[in-house]
Formats: C-alpha cells, structure tokens, sequence
C-alpha cells in the first residue's frame, strides 16, 4: 500500500533529530517514509501505512490544539506507540495532560510513566523498579517538587546509599557534607532543573529540603514530608526496613532503584530486591515496573539496556529478575493506569 500524507504543522518536531522519528516510524510498522514536494510518502503493509497515516493524523490535531513537544518528548511517545497496536499517539498524550512542576512543564512520555505519577498522588508509599532513563527520579522530584509548592507537605527529603566504588569517604577531601555530596549530586541536578537555583539554595538552607545519606535518617520520624529514596537498590536489607519505617503522618514516600545495578559488596543482599517480596499485596503500596519501553534518554540507552537484557538471559543470571518484574507487571496492569489502590 501507498500513501502521500500532507506534511502537519511542527513539521520539525514530527521527524525529529536528524529524522530519527521517521526512522522509528519506519522500524516499528515495517514502512518506507520518503519527504517530497507533495508530502509525505509512506510505502508498505496496509496495517502499517494506516498506523502511520493515524499517528500523523494525530500529531496534527494536537500541535493545532497547541501541544508543543519538547526536544525527545515525541520520540518517547512513538517507541510507546509502535510497541502497542491499541494506543493511539493522541490519547496517549492527552491522558497525560502537560503540568507545571516549577519552572517545567512535563507530561508522561509512556504508560508507565503515567501510572506512576498517578500512583504516587494516590498512595503513600510506591516503588519505582526499573532501568536507567526511565524517569524514575526525576518525576518523583518532580511530584515532590508539585506537593511542596502546592502546600501539601512542608518539606522535601531526598536520600540514597552513599555506596563507596573504590575510595573511602574518609579518605575523600573535604567535610562530610562534601564528602556525601557527590553521590546526591543526581538529585541536586533533577532539583535544579525545576526550580531557580537560589530558591533551591535557600529553601536547603531553611531545611525545606533536606538532601542526606540513608545513614543521617536513622531514629527519625518524617511527618508533612515528601521522603524519595533514590539507588535503593544499594540499601542494606537493614537500611531498607530503618528507612520505610521512618514514614510519618502527613508524608509520602517513593523509593526508586534499578535491581540490575546492586552495587553492595560480598554476598550482601539488596533491600529493594527482598522487599518486593515482603511487601508485596500490603494495600497502600503500590510497585510499578519500567522496562526498556520505557526509557527516555538518547535511543542508544534503549539498545544497551536490551543488550544487557539479552545477555543477562543468555548467562541465565537475569531470568529471575524478569520473572519478578514480569509478576509486578501484571499486578499494575490488572489494576489499571487509573485505578484506585486503597490507602
């Protein structure tokens, strides 16, 4: 089947870096795009050609609408598209309508990524398990960022594993301020990226936003806060159970990790890995899964994270781990993207 669609507004944006949407395009529904003086040329299996025909269909209304699409956002959305035959670009965007976070403007890119934001508005506790690029962190700073200005915590807490890769922190230069910094460094920048930097500077100076160590939340009780633990994949099974049970009234805690990346010494076991098991079916908690669909950054990340994938299953050493998730998967999607997880 051939087609020649007139080129939409925000042409630009619709192909891409370097045309690399209309590559994806061509990859995910088998088709050959070619720019002309008509339009846009699409060559292929009916099904495929009307898929494109939909979704450029679609990106017109919206940019008439005046969605505007960042730089990656479009690309995102597309991999979501061409991986799915029963979602549609527009409704894929719409159901994640663009909200002000500070300074930035964000929608979810993926399915995923929606029912994690909506899961994070709607329980008290939420697991964010999956691989690098997905937006775990950073849309939970995001949604950290939203409740605090919105008045509905009084502060933000953000905390990780000060994991050590080779150096000691007391052999590191500087105070011990210093020395933790470099492993929040992850978090500072997400802060930065949504807030004026001598807001953010002043609001760590009032303690409004604390950035520390697993270590520094011991004894603790986190009431009227947003608590993010981040890497938790590199949390003790100790610090994992100290940390949750920090969790005060008023406050709501996301914790995030990638159990593909445990960096623990030995045969320590990682927390994040135990506690999808021990908190499994606890209402209130919700765990939602990202996998390489997911995955946000430059497309590059996306192949290596499938390479891993690939070779983990080959050496046998990530079949467990895809099992877990897979159980985790299917637990959200029973629920839905929109359900209501009881409190």
């Amino acid at each position: 089947m051939k087609t020649t669609l007139p080129l939409p507004p925000g042409v630009e944006s619709l192909f891409g870096t370097r045309d690399e949407n209309l590559r994806l395009l061509e990859q995910g529904f088998a088709v050959r795009l070619d720019v002309c003086a008509d339009g846009l040329k699409v060559d292929g299996p009916d099904a495929g050609v009307q898929r494109v025909a939909q979704i450029v269909h679609d990106f017109s209304e919206l940019v008439r609408q005046g969605h505007v699409f960042g730089n990656g956002d479009l690309s995102g959305y597309l991999r979501v598209v061409a991986g799915d035959s029963e979602v549609r670009l527009r409704s894929l965007v719409e159901s994640g309508k663009q909200r002000s976070f500070g300074k930035k403007m964000l929608a979810p890119k993926t399915v995923n990524q929606r029912r994690y934001m909506e899961a994070i508005e709607r329980n008290d506790m939420v697991f964010g398990i999956g691989p690098a690029g997905t937006g775990k962190t950073y849309l939970a700073v995001a949604m950290a960022v939203s409740a605090l200005l919105g008045k509905k915590v009084s502060r933000i807490i953000l905390t990780r594993p000060a994991v050590e890769a080779g150096e000691r922190l007391g052999f590191l230069p500087g105070t011990l301020q210093e020395k933790v910094d470099p492993y929040l460094r992850p978090l500072y920048d997400a802060l930065f990226d949504m807030l004026e930097s001598e807001r953010v500077e002043k609001l760590i100076e009032r303690n409004t936003i604390e950035i520390a160590p697993i270590a520094f939340m011991r004894g603790r009780t986190l009431n009227d806060a947003f608590i993010i633990i981040d890497e938790a994949q590199n949390a003790t099974r100790e610090q994992m159970k100290m940390i949750l049970t920090r969790l005060g009234f008023n406050s709501k805690m996301v914790i995030t990790g990638d159990l593909t990346q445990i960096d623990l010494p030995g045969q320590m076991r990682s927390g994040l890995l135990e506690v999808t098991d021990v908190l499994r079916g606890v209402p209130g908690i919700t765990f939602v899964p990202f996998t390489d669909v997911d995955v946000v950054r430059h497309s590059l990340v996306q192949k290596i994270v499938q390479a891993y994938e690939r070779y983990n299953e080959l050496n046998g050493t990530g079949r467990q781990l895809a099992l877990r998730l897979d159980e985790m998967s299917s637990e959200g999607a029973a629920k839905g993207p929109s359900a209501e997880v009881s409190n």
